[in-house]
């Protein structure tokens, strides 16, 4: 079997992306396919963690809308996210792959805390280790949370499976001309407003050095082909 390219990484989904093309709630083929790509990852020796959003339920301040205050807004996301990561956990555990679900906020009936360093000895030993509720703090999101938990295990790229392929220079539902980047600095992505995390998220993953690679996850198998080496998406990284 060919070397990875990378040997640890982490894999943010976003909730939208567990939808499928319901865009509310979990669509179990999309889980399941997701699922065989990530066990296929770990049989091809890498360390998977993975960060999941919670769009597909409830998208904070969004959903808020002005109604709610925003940290308790914030707080119904981490939930969202927790559902997402025990889905993903049982389906991978369905298939036979080591998971652990750590959450930010203590809810120990259900996940281990995050704890940095049980978490690098759970990837060590070949476990995928779901990491719920973001960061644990409101206002921040789960891209942002995405990058921190890759800067604290020492990740070698995070992967983004977003509902677009690849960063454009525009939106390109909305111009025709959009051209897209097979590679593009932090500092183009902040100084041109490019949608491919907030600034938040993009400054930790430029301040930390960390490349975030951004792709479709309308196929997975594209998980395996970064993996590989293969050129898909956008990476984005320092010059």
């Amino acid at each position: 079997m060919e070397e990875p390219k990378y040997k640890r990484v982490l894999l943010k989904i976003s909730g939208e992306a567990l939808a499928g093309d319901k865009h509310f709630g979990l669509d179990f083929e999309v889980i399941g396919k997701v699922c065989d790509v990530i066990k296929e990852a770990v049989a091809m020796g890498v360390q998977v963690g993975v960060v999941v959003g919670g769009g597909n339920f409830w998208r904070g301040v969004k959903d808020g809308g002005g109604r709610m205050e925003r940290t308790r807004a914030d707080h119904m996301g981490m939930m969202a996210t927790v559902m997402n990561a025990l889905a993903l956990a049982d389906v991978l555990e369905q298939k036979d792959v080591p998971v652990r679900v750590q959450t930010a906020v203590e809810m120990r009936a259900m996940a281990e805390p995050y704890i940095r360093s049980r978490a690098i000895r759970h990837l060590e030993k070949g476990r995928v280790v779901i990491f719920g509720c973001g960061t644990g703090n409101p206002f921040f999101s789960t891209d942002t949370a995405a990058v921190l938990r890759g800067a604290e295990i020492d990740a070698d790229v995070i992967l983004l499976a977003k509902n677009v392929d690849g960063v454009y220079s525009a939106d390109p539902n909305k111009d025709p001309a959009a051209i897209k980047y097979d590679s593009i600095t932090y500092d183009d992505v902040l100084a041109q407003h490019l949608a491919v995390m907030d600034s938040t998220a993009t400054s930790l993953s430029m301040d930390n050095h960390i490349p975030v690679l951004l792709f479709a996850l309308k196929d997975p198998y594209n998980i395996i082909r970064v993996l590989r080496g293969e050129q898909v998406g956008t990476i984005v990284k320092e010059d």
